[in-house]
């Protein structure tokens, strides 16, 4: 498909720049194949049928942005350098985009804070960087507690130094694994209270891990789906939860994604039987209209932009014409978009077709 179908209006004001506060006030537009209904997220366990199956990611958003000067011979510090760590690649060593990394080299150091440092051990095009930091991955964890700020995406503004809330606010209820430089935002509505309310309308909430990587904010910089090459991340699904989701099927209950990150990896693990298999792996599944959805039943997320992959997905789960209709209709009544927006409900609409994914795709079972 034209990348071009997928785009709309939406001017910068529908941004959510902070989260509602508290964060179960915020708004729920419910999509249904015949209306839509203005609600709050609050009224979600409404929505839900006793029996229903919930599935979230409990993926725990690192804090990898980082700033701090390349280190020379001579007295004082060098230039000014911005860091994103994307990926890690091997203990203590990670994948990074850096600014201005023309002012790096090979061998060149940077120091973050005392006694905090990287070395540059490769370098690729547009920014990338290899950092090799000399620590075990449980120091590196302490030191980006300490010195790190939450990679928030470049649509929410902040100052360098970045917020001290979006540390709480930019983290799920269910945060658990570390490893994820993006969060999965549709799980940053939910509350202790709200999960009660869910597990009280006859829910149950399983889990698994998929660590969403910075590539979900990149735009799609090619005129036709077939040509975009999608991100991999690496994520888990243990045999409980697989049993959980194909016992549900079984008994034609429904399986509801929290979030395009849980659709996605439980989709990338099913069979053609529709069957969900333990997984443990990498997975760069894309999916575009004409994708025949195996497992997933309804799925909770939040506004996406225009002509992301993100807004190609739920194109595929509800119809390109219904959402489109949707973000009208949630523009026209003023809701928020984005990470620290609002949330909409979707239902499955029939689709023909598969997703194309990559090597990655292949075989990742545990």
């Amino acid at each position: 498909m034209r990348v071009s179908d997928f785009d709309f209006d939406l001017p910068p004001r529908f941004i959510a720049q902070h989260p509602a506060e508290p964060r179960d006030s915020a708004r729920l537009l419910a999509i249904g194949h015949q209306h839509f209904q203005d609600l709050s997220i609050a009224g979600l366990p409404g929505l839900l049928r006793p029996g229903d199956v919930l599935v979230v990611n409990d993926t725990r958003v690192i804090p990898v942005r980082l700033a701090g000067h390349k280190q020379t011979a001579g007295n004082g510090p060098g230039p000014r350098i911005h860091v994103t760590m994307l990926k890690s690649i091997a203990p203590g060593t990670w994948q990074a985009f850096a600014r201005p990394a023309k002012k790096l080299d090979p061998g060149d150091s940077i120091s973050f804070a005392p006694g905090f440092t990287a070395d540059v051990a490769a370098k690729g095009d547009g920014g990338a960087v290899s950092l090799a930091f000399g620590l075990s991955d449980p120091e590196l964890m302490t030191m980006l507690d300490t010195h790190g700020v939450m990679p928030l995406p470049p649509y929410i503004k902040r100052e360098e130094g970045g917020d001290p809330e979006d540390q709480y606010h930019y983290q799920t209820l269910f945060a658990d694994i570390p490893g994820a430089v993006a969060a999965p935002t549709a799980g940053l509505h939910f509350t202790p209270g709200l999960l009660q309310s869910v597990e009280a309308a006859g829910a149950t909430i399983e889990r698994l891990t998929l660590h969403v990587g910075a590539g979900t904010f990149l735009p799609v910089k090619v005129d036709d789906t077939d040509n975009h090459q999608m991100h991999a991340e690496w994520g888990q699904i243990s045999a409980a939860t697989a049993d959980a989701v194909n016992a549900a099927h079984a008994e034609s209950r429904r399986v509801i994604a929290v979030g395009t990150t849980a659709l996605r990896l439980l989709e990338a693990a099913a069979d053609d039987a529709r069957v969900v298999r333990p997984f443990a792996g990498e997975t760069d599944i894309f999916i575009t209209p004409g994708y025949r959805f195996k497992i997933v039943d309804a799925l909770l997320t939040n506004f996406h932009l225009p002509c992301s992959t993100l807004f190609m997905l739920v194109s595929a789960f509800s119809g390109l014409d219904r959402m489109k209709a949707a973000y009208e209709h949630a523009k026209a009544a003023d809701y928020r978009f984005y990470s620290y927006g609002d949330a909409c409900w979707l239902e499955q609409e029939a689709g023909t077709g598969e997703a194309r994914t990559g090597t990655k795709q292949e075989a990742r079972t545990q």
